[in-house]
């Protein structure tokens, strides 16, 4: 436990008074809290879900690239169409 301390000063007594209090508030229970680290494991989760998608379009992207104008046509792409696409930037969709 931190010392208790008196200063002179209010606002750095008032300080060594909420860090006493939270110290208190916090022993014996984990830390973070539980509601911080399941919203630390789904942010962290949406995040690689995030990568996997800008992957996923870089991919794509690529491969169209090495599409001929013939089998964008069977596609039913037109080769200005496809331009547009492979020319976005993989954050777009």
């Amino acid at each position: 436990m931190r010392p208790y301390y008196f200063d002179f000063e209010p606002q750095r007594t008032r300080k060594a008074m909420a860090i006493l209090s939270f110290e208190r508030t916090v022993r014996g229970r984990p830390w973070p809290p539980r509601g911080t680290r399941l919203r630390a494991a789904e942010t962290l989760r949406a995040l690689l879900a995030l990568v996997r998608l800008w992957r996923a379009r870089c991919r794509q992207r690529a491969q169209l690239a090495r599409l001929d104008a013939r089998l964008l046509r069977d596609i039913g792409v037109t080769p200005a169409d496809a331009e547009r696409e492979i020319n976005k930037p993989f954050w777009q969709g």
